[in-house]
Formats: C-alpha cells, structure tokens, sequence
C-alpha cells in the first residue's frame, strides 16, 4: 500500500466513526424524546435534543418508521452490551444483575411506545425476535453468575424473568397510582438465596 494510499483511507475511516458516533447520539436523543414525549414526537423536537438539523435526521431516516426500528435496535444492542460490562465493573452478580434490570427497564418504557407504532409493520415479528435473541442470552448470563455467586436461587429462567418484568411495567406510565419499579425490587428480592442463620 503506498503512502498516498494510506493517508486517505485514514481520513474516511475517521468519517466512518464521527457518522457513526453522530447516529449514536442521534438515536439517543431520539429515544430520550420518546419517553417524555412519545414516538410521535415532533422530529424538531429530538433534532434538538441531539443538537442537529432536521434535515440531519430526514438524511439519516427518510421516515418516522426507519428512525423508530433504528432507535429500537440502538436501545436492544445498549442492553445487550451492557450485561457482560456490569458483571465485570460491580461488585456482585446481583448488583451487576438489578443495574441491567433497571436498563431493561427504561428500555421497556420506550418499548412499548415503540411496539404500538410498529404493529402495524410486517417486520415487528423479527424485531421481536432480534430482541429475544439479544437479551435472553445476557439475561442468563446475569442470573447464571448470580447463581454461581450463591447470591440467588437457582431454576429462574431468563425469558420468564424478563416476560415477568415486562408485564409489571405494562400500565406504568398511564396510572400514577402505580409504580412498576417498586414491584421489580420486590420479585428481585424474591429471587434471592436465603441467609442461613
């Protein structure tokens, strides 16, 4: 590879991660908009959160469809990734475990906004999907060490724990009456293994 070559491809690869760190940043205002103000939010409205033009969001997603699948995908992967990171910076399994249950669910909280506009897609199916396929596997990863940890009793499936998680924030936002998070504490604390005397 000669010299010349080299100085340009540097340059675009340089490209390559602003844009992708900009669509990150983008995508999270995105979703931060969605929670407080729904997935119909206007596109002015996440395009300042992110500290962008409109046309900056249009250029990236031509349709309100293409930025709600792009801000579901970006908040699966941000749980998924953050799984093996929490079991390797916290103290124990179960902090590790209730710090990635509160990720999931401020991801839920978003989810189901984004699950309402997508319903009516045929692609909502493999999006459900992706999200099993990207979070049932970190979820288990979660418990399994917490059980190895001794911290938590063995038998609890990932995929129920989550569905359970999930069915405890439906209502959530509609009813102040009702707090989903104070019900998460307590079934985490139902899993735990208990202290002998």
């Amino acid at each position: 590879m000669s010299t010349a070559d080299r100085s340009t491809e540097a340059p675009t690869r340089s490209k390559r991660a602003d844009a992708l760190r900009n669509q990150q940043t983008l995508l999270a205002a995105a979703a931060e908009v969605f929670v407080t103000s729904g997935v119909d939010a206007p596109i002015r409205e996440i395009a300042a959160r992110a500290g962008v033009g409109v046309g900056t969001i249009y250029r990236h997603f031509p349709t309100r469809a293409e930025l709600v699948v792009a801000v579901y995908r970006h908040q699966v992967e941000a749980c998924a990734e953050a799984g093996p990171n929490l079991l390797a910076d916290t103290a124990s399994p179960l902090a590790a475990l209730r710090q990635w249950v509160d990720l999931f669910v401020d991801f839920l909280v978003t989810k189901h906004g984004l699950a309402g506009a997508l319903q009516s897609d045929s692609g909502f199916d493999a999006l459900h999907a992706y999200f099993l396929d990207r979070l049932v596997p970190v979820c288990s990863q979660l418990l399994d060490a917490a059980v190895d940890a001794g911290e938590i009793k063995p038998g609890t499936q990932a995929y129920e724990l989550m569905r359970g998680i999930g069915n405890l924030c439906i209502g959530g936002n509609s009813d102040p009456r009702y707090d989903p998070r104070r019900l998460i504490v307590l079934l985490l604390q139902g899993l735990r293994q208990p202290q002998s005397p």
